[in-house]
């Protein structure tokens, strides 16, 4: 098993750095997290607010046919479903993973953006806010904007995460699931502000101060700090983020770090692909609440994918990545070695909506993690996934 993890990781790093190398980098524009073009979609604006939104449906079968607990499970990780899946949780049923709109107009020089919504990809990411924060599980950003001709900017609000090789919504993803890492090495979500600052034609950097992981209300009077270095070219993004600040409960002893990084190669329209690293720490506080876990604790993964665009609407995606959870503190439940291989087929039905086929096999080298019917367990999970995303953008 070692030496075939070994493989696939020297495999994607050798592809990558290829397809790197057919052209000399050139001087462009920031990246956001990678993501293929999105097909052109129905547009849709009243004078200076943009609006967009989508609606993302999905049927997942799970080989290891878990069976529903009773009530249904507010555990993401274990019990009647797809083990450590954010955000297609269920199985064997027809399910909606998200319908969103987003209101927004560009900072010129004062902006603003809101992303409401609903669906378990919502009840998912606000799934660490205290029970009395219910309103919040609806917003998924909320933020108001100042930009200078400079292109410097200053957000203050609630904002999604600038860490991982991913994003929430799936339509700008190259895989539908979402990967071990994106689910559970980084955070989802911040609230406080944050500063970019454009530093030249190649490099972006940004700092930002916030109340921590996935909390709108901090659990402690302790503040975490980001910061954002990306380096930018015709060709290829070097994302890096470091994340440090005290997230233990009730106190602010015991500071978690977190280093995540992506390389993006992007060497045409019909390739890309990126590698993506994450390495966290969380030092042991004492006498702590306890969510996800308390005490020193480490892990890290390596994620490598690749978008193959094999005409104007059909591409396949293969994904592989390793995570090492050896205290068990993330992924509460499943300590120790996970790995898991995708490969996603999208076609673009038409103007504004794609549909996937995505086969997923997760699997575990220390442990029978995963649920297999009713009291059983399994050191692996296959799963197979239709989804249709239908989805609108704003006139530009």
């Amino acid at each position: 098993m070692k030496n075939t993890r070994l493989f696939v990781g020297s495999c994607l790093v050798a592809m990558a750095s290829l397809a790197f190398a057919q052209d000399q980098p050139a001087p462009g524009a920031q990246a956001p997290a990678p993501a293929p073009a999105a097909p052109p979609a129905p547009t849709w604006s009243i004078g200076p607010i943009d609006f967009s939104g989508m609606i993302d449906g999905y049927y997942t079968f799970n080989f290891n046919h878990p069976f529903p607990t009773s009530p249904p499970t507010t555990n993401l990780s274990t019990g009647g479903g797809n083990q450590l899946y954010n955000f297609n949780v269920n199985s064997q049923q027809f399910s909606l993973g998200m319908a969103k709109l987003t209101m927004s107009h560009d900072a010129d020089p004062l902006g603003f953006r809101v992303d409401l919504g609903f669906g378990k990809a919502f009840d998912i990411i606000h799934f660490a806010e205290p029970s009395g924060a219910s309103f919040l599980r609806n917003i998924e950003q909320a933020y108001v904007s100042m930009k200078n001709k400079k292109g410097f900017e200053l957000d203050a609000g609630q904002f999604v995460t600038s860490a991982g090789a991913e994003v929430i919504e799936s339509k700008d993803n190259w895989n539908y699931s979402r990967s071990i890492l994106f689910s559970w090495a980084i955070p989802y979500y911040h609230f406080g502000v944050r500063a970019i600052l454009p530093v030249s034609s190649h490099f972006t950097a940004g700092v930002q101060l916030v109340n921590g992981w996935n909390n709108t209300e901090d659990n402690n009077t302790g503040k975490t700090l980001v910061f954002v270095g990306n380096v930018t070219t015709k060709k290829l993004t070097w994302s890096n983020n470091y994340i440090t600040g005290p997230e233990n409960t009730n106190s602010n002893k015991g500071f978690r770090n977190l280093y995540d990084t992506t390389v993006l190669f992007t060497p045409s329209d019909k390739f890309n692909a990126y590698i993506n690293y994450d390495y966290g720490r969380n030092a042991q506080c004492g006498k702590c609440l306890v969510f996800p876990g308390s005490g020193s604790a480490h892990w890290t993964g390596i994620a490598g994918a690749a978008h193959f665009q094999l005409n104007n609407w059909f591409a396949l995606s293969p994904r592989y990545e390793f995570f090492n959870d050896a205290d068990g503190f993330q992924t509460v439940a499943a300590p120790g070695h996970l790995q898991e291989f995708t490969i996603t087929a999208e076609a673009k039905a038409s103007q504004g909506v794609m549909t996937r086929l995505e086969y997923r096999r997760d699997w575990s080298e220390s442990d029978n993690f995963f649920q297999k019917g009713l009291g059983r367990f399994s050191d692996h999970q296959d799963t197979i996934t239709l989804a249709i995303i239908a989805f609108f953008g704003p006139k530009h």
